[in-house]
């Protein structure tokens, strides 16, 4: 299990992209649209394989009849840091090995990107939504290496949980990952072309 991409949520896309753009002083990319889910997002593309995702409810999209993922049905406040996605090379034995409900798997599609996720039946995932969500890429194309390069590199990302030593103890060590007590929230520093910077 590795880390595969950080998401920023918020009511609307374009909160969510001002968010990112606005901390990193960078500029993102149109994504797509996730129909399974009602979702769209934009990216930034990350250095050493990482990215970046802004994402929100499509408000064009029909109702996807049933809890869209990350939690966005029951988004409120300001955009923020919401969620970290961790790549695993086989999702069904993972979900098996952890103790909590991860969630079920849904094979996925964008443009030419194929993917399999684990997304729990209610959107929200454990501890208190900030356990990482778990993607199995198919074939060879990633997000990561389609993005133009942003000059940004994630330094590290600290997870914040009341209970964050089980989350770290169900996890292992992970690289640029740290774990810390306290109210439950994300935060990442960024190496980016203006000096280091904080995402929230």
């Amino acid at each position: 299990m590795e880390l595969d991409h950080l998401a920023v949520a918020a009511a609307t896309l374009e909160e969510a992209v001002a968010h990112v753009e606005q901390a990193l002083g960078v500029k993102m990319a149109p994504g797509g649209k996730h129909a399974a889910f009602g979702t769209h997002n934009y990216l930034l593309g990350l250095d050493e394989g990482l990215y970046l995702e802004a994402i929100a409810t499509d408000p064009q999209a029909p109702d996807p009849g049933r809890p869209r993922w990350f939690d966005l049905d029951r988004f409120a406040g300001p955009p923020k840091l919401s969620n970290w996605i961790c790549r695993v090379s086989d999702l069904l034995a993972d979900l098996d090995a952890f103790p909590v409900d991860v969630g079920q798997v849904h094979d996925l599609e964008r443009g030419a990107l194929r993917w399999k996720m684990a997304v729990p039946e209610s959107g929200r995932l454990p501890f208190d939504n900030l356990f990482p969500a778990l993607i199995q890429w198919q074939g060879d194309l990633h997000p990561a290496g389609m993005l133009q390069a942003s000059g940004c590199r994630l330094r590290r990302l600290v997870v914040f949980h009341p209970d964050a030593l089980t989350m770290a103890r169900l996890l292992g060590q992970m690289d640029r990952v740290v774990f810390d007590t306290g109210p439950a929230a994300l935060r990442a520093e960024f190496d980016t072309p203006h000096g280091v910077r904080v995402l929230e």
